[in-house]
């Protein structure tokens, strides 16, 4: 069980962290109570239960399909209900599908991965930022990806939505700059999650004879990028808005 700091970096502050059954949303879940915060685990895949019950009594699990908006708009208000305001949202639930050319990707699959990767992004910031609003500001993050910057071959669907989250996150930054409400995104690399068959609790490790090409030669940890998100939710980032932060060994850099 994740110890509950009173003095960490997310002290006193409520976070909602989608995707928390794996992955990186459940190693930012994880970090975030570490540091202090209450924790709402959402997920739909039943392992967001699993995570709010390994944090304890500073987290409650929610079942949300990000990509409907009563979902999303239920999701807030546990937040609300149970903690009793909102101070960090992380939209991070996402699926990459297949690899596939642009003209064999059929249309249901197309609308299920903007469904998802971007839609739900931006419903997450609707009634999420609405909240923050109500109790004086807040941090939102968005997972997009490197994909959403230079294009990956195979994924023209995915990348089209993480590109969208990519300037999601800049124009609502812009919109809330004054309000208290920063947005951000991070741009993961190729990192080991269910995405790339990793354990939803990432116990297991990569293998070391798969190894991606970033310059740094191995995968992101999921723990990396819940660091990046960490310092985007505390108040150590208060001076950011509008940000997509590449996480990616280099691979932007080539």
């Amino acid at each position: 069980m994740a110890d509950h700091s009173t003095q960490g970096r997310l002290a006193g502050k409520v976070a909602v962290v989608t995707g928390a059954g794996s992955g990186i949303g459940r190693a930012a879940a994880m970090l975030f109570a570490r540091e202090g915060a209450r924790v709402v685990c959402a997920d739909r895949s039943g392992h967001e239960k699993e995570a709010a019950a390994e944090i304890g009594t500073a987290a409650v699990a929610v079942r949300v399909d990000v990509a409907s908006s009563a979902d999303v708009a239920a999701m807030i208000d546990t937040a609300t209900r149970e903690f009793g305001r909102l101070d960090v949202l992380f939209n991070n639930a996402g699926f990459g599908g297949e690899s596939r050319p642009l003209a064999e990707i059929d249309e249901e699959t197309f609308d299920e991965l903007v469904a998802v990767n971007l839609k739900g992004v931006f419903l997450g910031m609707k009634y999420g930022i609405a909240a923050m609003l109500a109790s004086g500001g807040g941090s939102v993050i968005n997972t997009a990806s490197t994909a959403g910057v230079v294009g990956w071959k195979g994924k023209a669907a995915y990348s089209a939505a993480k590109g969208g989250v990519v300037q999601l996150t800049r124009s609502a930054a812009l919109d809330y700059a004054r309000q208290n409400v920063r947005v951000n995104a991070i741009c993961p690399g190729m990192t080991w999650t269910g995405l790339a068959n990793a354990d939803p609790d990432g116990s297991s490790t990569p293998p070391e004879d798969l190894r991606p090409p970033q310059p740094m030669g191995r995968w992101g940890l999921p723990r990396e990028l819940a660091a990046a998100a960490l310092f985007l939710a505390s108040d150590e980032s208060s001076f950011v808005t509008g940000t997509a932060i590449p996480v990616d060994g280099g691979y932007l850099a080539r």
